[in-house]
Protein backbone atom coordinates (compact mmCIF):
# COMPACT_ATOMS: atom_id res chain seq x y z
CA UNK A 1 0.00 0.00 0.00
CA UNK A 2 1.16 3.55 -0.69
CA UNK A 3 0.44 4.81 2.83
CA UNK A 4 1.65 3.05 5.95
CA UNK A 5 -0.96 2.08 8.51
CA UNK A 6 0.25 3.11 11.94
CA UNK A 7 -0.54 5.23 14.95
CA UNK A 8 -3.99 6.41 15.94
CA UNK A 9 -6.69 5.42 13.46
CA UNK A 10 -10.09 6.87 14.30
CA UNK A 11 -13.31 4.87 13.86
CA UNK A 12 -15.03 8.05 12.79
CA UNK A 13 -18.62 8.66 13.88
CA UNK A 14 -21.38 8.81 11.29
CA UNK A 15 -23.18 12.11 11.95
CA UNK A 16 -26.94 12.10 11.55
CA UNK A 17 -29.52 14.84 11.22
CA UNK A 18 -32.44 14.83 13.66
CA UNK A 19 -34.41 12.77 11.12
CA UNK A 20 -31.57 10.18 11.25
CA UNK A 21 -30.39 10.78 7.69
CA UNK A 22 -26.63 10.99 7.16
CA UNK A 23 -25.30 14.52 7.69
CA UNK A 24 -22.75 14.69 4.91
CA UNK A 25 -21.48 18.20 5.61
CA UNK A 26 -20.95 17.35 9.28
CA UNK A 27 -19.01 14.23 8.30
CA UNK A 28 -16.70 16.34 6.18
CA UNK A 29 -16.23 18.77 9.05
CA UNK A 30 -15.28 15.97 11.45
CA UNK A 31 -12.83 14.49 8.93
CA UNK A 32 -11.00 17.80 8.83
CA UNK A 33 -11.13 18.25 12.61
CA UNK A 34 -9.49 14.86 13.13
CA UNK A 35 -6.81 15.39 10.50
CA UNK A 36 -6.02 18.84 11.92
CA UNK A 37 -5.48 17.19 15.30
CA UNK A 38 -2.85 14.83 13.98
CA UNK A 39 -4.57 11.45 13.67
CA UNK A 40 -2.84 8.91 11.45
CA UNK A 41 -5.82 7.30 9.71
CA UNK A 42 -9.61 7.15 9.45
CA UNK A 43 -11.87 4.14 9.79
CA UNK A 44 -15.38 4.93 8.47
CA UNK A 45 -18.44 2.77 9.13
CA UNK A 46 -16.91 0.92 12.07
CA UNK A 47 -18.65 0.08 15.33
CA UNK A 48 -18.43 3.68 16.55
CA UNK A 49 -19.67 4.67 13.10
CA UNK A 50 -22.85 2.64 13.72
CA UNK A 51 -22.20 0.07 11.00
CA UNK A 52 -25.06 -2.00 12.42
CA UNK A 53 -27.55 0.75 11.57
CA UNK A 54 -26.30 1.68 8.10
CA UNK A 55 -27.68 0.28 4.87
CA UNK A 56 -25.24 -1.04 2.28
CA UNK A 57 -25.76 2.09 0.18
CA UNK A 58 -25.13 4.32 3.20
CA UNK A 59 -21.89 2.49 4.01
CA UNK A 60 -20.75 3.10 0.44
CA UNK A 61 -21.70 6.77 0.58
CA UNK A 62 -19.87 7.27 3.88
CA UNK A 63 -16.77 5.64 2.36
CA UNK A 64 -16.97 7.97 -0.64
CA UNK A 65 -17.28 11.09 1.50
CA UNK A 66 -14.43 10.22 3.86
CA UNK A 67 -12.09 9.19 1.04
CA UNK A 68 -12.94 12.29 -0.98
CA UNK A 69 -12.62 14.73 1.93
CA UNK A 70 -9.40 13.15 3.20
CA UNK A 71 -7.97 13.57 -0.30
CA UNK A 72 -4.92 11.42 0.33
CA UNK A 73 -3.72 13.27 3.42
CA UNK A 74 -3.82 10.16 5.63
CA UNK A 75 -4.88 6.54 5.01
CA UNK A 76 -8.56 5.63 4.95
CA UNK A 77 -9.50 2.09 5.96
CA UNK A 78 -13.27 1.55 5.71
CA UNK A 79 -15.02 -1.15 7.70
CA UNK A 80 -16.37 -3.57 5.12
CA UNK A 81 -17.47 -6.52 7.22
CA UNK A 82 -20.98 -7.93 7.17
CA UNK A 83 -22.93 -10.97 8.32
CA UNK A 84 -22.43 -12.75 5.00
CA UNK A 85 -19.30 -13.35 2.96
CA UNK A 86 -21.15 -12.17 -0.11
CA UNK A 87 -21.88 -8.70 1.31
CA UNK A 88 -18.40 -8.43 2.82
CA UNK A 89 -16.89 -9.04 -0.62
CA UNK A 90 -19.23 -6.49 -2.20
CA UNK A 91 -18.29 -3.80 0.31
CA UNK A 92 -14.58 -4.58 0.20
CA UNK A 93 -14.52 -4.42 -3.59
CA UNK A 94 -16.38 -1.13 -3.44
CA UNK A 95 -13.82 0.25 -0.97
CA UNK A 96 -11.01 -0.69 -3.34
CA UNK A 97 -12.72 0.92 -6.33
CA UNK A 98 -13.44 4.06 -4.27
CA UNK A 99 -9.76 4.53 -3.53
CA UNK A 100 -9.48 3.19 0.02
CA UNK A 101 -5.97 2.41 1.24
CA UNK A 102 -7.08 -0.73 3.08
CA UNK A 103 -10.22 -2.40 4.41
CA UNK A 104 -11.10 -3.79 7.81
CA UNK A 105 -13.48 -6.75 7.98
CA UNK A 106 -15.29 -7.43 11.24
CA UNK A 107 -16.28 -11.01 11.94
CA UNK A 108 -19.81 -12.01 10.93
CA UNK A 109 -22.23 -11.33 13.76
CA UNK A 110 -25.54 -12.74 15.01
CA UNK A 111 -24.51 -16.11 13.55
CA UNK A 112 -21.80 -18.26 15.18
CA UNK A 113 -19.39 -19.41 12.44
CA UNK A 114 -16.97 -22.25 13.14
CA UNK A 115 -13.22 -21.76 12.93
CA UNK A 116 -13.20 -23.36 9.48
CA UNK A 117 -16.00 -21.07 8.29
CA UNK A 118 -14.22 -17.98 9.61
CA UNK A 119 -11.01 -19.00 7.90
CA UNK A 120 -12.77 -19.47 4.56
CA UNK A 121 -14.65 -16.19 5.04
CA UNK A 122 -11.44 -14.18 5.40
CA UNK A 123 -9.63 -16.04 2.65
CA UNK A 124 -12.46 -15.29 0.22
CA UNK A 125 -12.84 -11.64 1.22
CA UNK A 126 -9.12 -10.84 1.13
CA UNK A 127 -8.63 -12.74 -2.13
CA UNK A 128 -11.38 -10.71 -3.80
CA UNK A 129 -9.28 -7.50 -3.78
CA UNK A 130 -5.67 -6.36 -4.06
CA UNK A 131 -5.70 -3.73 -1.29
CA UNK A 132 -4.58 -4.73 2.22
CA UNK A 133 -7.28 -6.37 4.32
CA UNK A 134 -7.29 -6.41 8.11
CA UNK A 135 -9.54 -8.51 10.31
CA UNK A 136 -11.52 -6.99 13.17
CA UNK A 137 -12.05 -8.96 16.37
CA UNK A 138 -14.75 -7.58 18.66
CA UNK A 139 -16.37 -10.52 20.49
CA UNK A 140 -18.12 -8.30 23.02
CA UNK A 141 -20.23 -6.80 20.22
CA UNK A 142 -20.42 -9.64 17.71
CA UNK A 143 -20.49 -12.69 19.96
CA UNK A 144 -17.82 -14.20 17.71
CA UNK A 145 -14.19 -14.60 18.76
CA UNK A 146 -11.52 -14.73 16.07
CA UNK A 147 -8.73 -16.99 17.29
CA UNK A 148 -5.04 -16.30 16.70
CA UNK A 149 -4.75 -19.70 15.03
CA UNK A 150 -7.35 -18.80 12.39
CA UNK A 151 -5.83 -15.38 11.82
CA UNK A 152 -2.34 -16.85 11.43
CA UNK A 153 -3.61 -19.47 8.97
CA UNK A 154 -5.21 -16.82 6.75
CA UNK A 155 -2.14 -14.58 6.99
CA UNK A 156 0.07 -17.41 5.74
CA UNK A 157 -2.28 -18.17 2.85
CA UNK A 158 -3.31 -14.75 1.54
CA UNK A 159 -0.55 -12.14 0.99
CA UNK A 160 -2.79 -9.08 1.32
CA UNK A 161 -4.33 -10.22 4.62
CA UNK A 162 -1.96 -8.05 6.63
CA UNK A 163 -3.35 -7.21 10.06
CA UNK A 164 -6.07 -7.09 12.69
CA UNK A 165 -7.84 -4.69 14.98
CA UNK A 166 -8.34 -6.43 18.32
CA UNK A 167 -11.10 -4.92 20.47
CA UNK A 168 -11.49 -7.92 22.74
CA UNK A 169 -9.74 -6.30 25.69
CA UNK A 170 -7.70 -9.45 26.42
CA UNK A 171 -4.06 -8.43 26.14
CA UNK A 172 -2.95 -12.07 26.15
CA UNK A 173 -5.01 -12.66 23.00
CA UNK A 174 -3.52 -9.57 21.38
CA UNK A 175 -0.04 -10.87 22.19
CA UNK A 176 -0.92 -14.21 20.58
CA UNK A 177 -1.86 -12.48 17.32
CA UNK A 178 1.57 -10.83 17.33
CA UNK A 179 3.41 -14.03 18.26
CA UNK A 180 1.65 -16.44 15.89
CA UNK A 181 1.37 -14.30 12.76
CA UNK A 182 4.20 -13.39 10.35
CA UNK A 183 6.58 -10.60 11.44
CA UNK A 184 5.07 -8.19 8.91
CA UNK A 185 1.54 -8.71 10.27
CA UNK A 186 0.14 -5.53 11.85
CA UNK A 187 -1.86 -5.72 15.07
CA UNK A 188 -3.81 -2.66 16.23
CA UNK A 189 -5.19 -2.26 19.72
CA UNK A 190 -8.94 -1.71 19.68
CA UNK A 191 -9.44 -1.02 23.39
CA UNK A 192 -8.72 2.62 24.27
CA UNK A 193 -7.58 1.83 27.81
CA UNK A 194 -4.82 -0.42 26.43
CA UNK A 195 -3.17 1.77 23.79
CA UNK A 196 0.07 2.12 25.74
CA UNK A 197 0.08 -1.49 26.90
CA UNK A 198 -0.58 -2.77 23.40
CA UNK A 199 2.27 -0.79 21.94
CA UNK A 200 4.61 -2.10 24.63
CA UNK A 201 3.82 -5.61 23.36
CA UNK A 202 4.23 -4.78 19.69
CA UNK A 203 1.01 -3.22 18.42
CA UNK A 204 1.42 -0.87 15.48
CA UNK A 205 -0.99 1.62 17.01
CA UNK A 206 -4.65 1.75 17.96
CA UNK A 207 -8.10 2.17 16.49
CA UNK A 208 -9.50 4.39 19.23
CA UNK A 209 -13.15 5.45 19.40
CA UNK A 210 -12.52 8.08 22.06
CA UNK A 211 -10.17 9.82 19.63
CA UNK A 212 -13.26 11.20 17.88
CA UNK A 213 -13.59 13.57 20.85
CA UNK A 214 -10.01 13.78 22.14
CA UNK A 215 -7.74 13.07 19.16
CA UNK A 216 -4.91 15.12 20.65
CA UNK A 217 -4.83 12.93 23.75
CA UNK A 218 -4.82 9.61 21.86
CA UNK A 219 -2.19 10.89 19.42
CA UNK A 220 -0.16 12.09 22.38
CA UNK A 221 0.03 8.56 23.80
CA UNK A 222 1.36 7.22 20.51
CA UNK A 223 3.82 10.03 19.93
CA UNK A 224 5.18 9.88 23.49
CA UNK A 225 5.70 6.12 23.17
CA UNK A 226 7.44 6.47 19.81
CA UNK A 227 9.71 9.15 21.29
CA UNK A 228 10.68 6.78 24.09
CA UNK A 229 8.93 8.82 26.77
CA UNK A 230 7.13 5.98 28.52
CA UNK A 231 6.30 8.04 31.61
CA UNK A 232 4.42 10.59 29.51
CA UNK A 233 2.71 7.89 27.43
CA UNK A 234 1.46 6.16 30.56
CA UNK A 235 0.37 9.46 32.10
CA UNK A 236 -1.65 10.33 29.01
CA UNK A 237 -3.12 6.82 28.93
CA UNK A 238 -4.32 7.25 32.51
CA UNK A 239 -5.76 10.64 31.60
CA UNK A 240 -7.74 9.10 28.72
CA UNK A 241 -9.09 6.18 30.77
CA UNK A 242 -12.06 7.96 32.43
CA UNK A 243 -13.56 8.87 29.04
CA UNK A 244 -13.27 5.27 27.84
CA UNK A 245 -14.79 3.99 31.09
CA UNK A 246 -17.63 6.46 30.54
CA UNK A 247 -18.80 4.38 27.57
CA UNK A 248 -20.83 2.43 30.15
CA UNK A 249 -22.87 5.54 31.03
CA UNK A 250 -25.18 4.90 28.07
CA UNK A 251 -25.89 2.58 25.18
CA UNK A 252 -22.90 2.18 22.87
CA UNK A 253 -21.99 4.21 20.86
CA UNK A 254 -23.82 7.26 22.21
CA UNK A 255 -21.26 8.50 24.75
CA UNK A 256 -18.69 9.57 22.14
CA UNK A 257 -21.36 11.32 20.10
CA UNK A 258 -22.71 13.11 23.18
CA UNK A 259 -19.19 14.15 24.15
CA UNK A 260 -18.59 15.58 20.69
CA UNK A 261 -21.89 17.47 20.73
CA UNK A 262 -21.03 18.95 24.13
CA UNK A 263 -17.72 20.10 22.63
CA UNK A 264 -19.46 21.73 19.66
CA UNK A 265 -18.71 19.04 17.10
CA UNK A 266 -21.71 18.08 14.90
CA UNK A 267 -21.87 14.34 15.62
CA UNK A 268 -25.66 14.39 15.91
CA UNK A 269 -27.76 11.70 17.55
CA UNK A 270 -27.48 7.95 17.30
CA UNK A 271 -30.22 6.13 15.45
CA UNK A 272 -33.15 4.95 17.55
CA UNK A 273 -33.63 3.19 19.85
CA UNK A 274 -30.36 4.60 21.25
CA UNK A 275 -30.92 7.79 23.25
CA UNK A 276 -28.58 10.53 24.45
CA UNK A 277 -27.50 10.63 28.06
CA UNK A 278 -29.70 12.40 30.59
CA UNK A 279 -29.52 13.32 34.26
CA UNK A 280 -26.61 12.06 36.37
CA UNK A 281 -25.05 10.15 33.46
CA UNK A 282 -24.85 13.33 31.38
CA UNK A 283 -23.51 15.27 34.37
CA UNK A 284 -20.78 12.66 34.79
CA UNK A 285 -19.76 12.96 31.15
CA UNK A 286 -19.65 16.75 31.45
CA UNK A 287 -17.40 16.45 34.51
CA UNK A 288 -15.03 14.12 32.66
CA UNK A 289 -14.78 16.48 29.70
CA UNK A 290 -14.12 19.40 32.05
CA UNK A 291 -11.34 17.46 33.73
CA UNK A 292 -9.85 16.87 30.29
CA UNK A 293 -9.99 20.59 29.56
CA UNK A 294 -12.53 20.15 26.77
CA UNK A 295 -15.32 22.21 28.37
CA UNK A 296 -15.25 25.48 30.34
Amino acid sequence: MSKELKGIIVPIVTPFHKDESVNESALRQIVNFLIANGVHGLFPSGSQGELFSLTTDEKKRVMDIVIEETNGRIPVMPSTGAVTTRESIELTRYAEAAGADAASVITPYFIKPSAAELREHYVRVASSVSIPVLAYNNPGRTGVSLSPAVVAAVAREVPNFVGIKDSGGDLSNTMDYIAQCPPTFQTFMGRDTLIYAGMCYGCKGAVAASANAVPDLAVGIYEAYMAGNHALALSLQNKLAPLRHAFDLGTFPVVVKDAMELMGLPAGPCRAPIKSLEGPARDKLVAILRDLGKLP
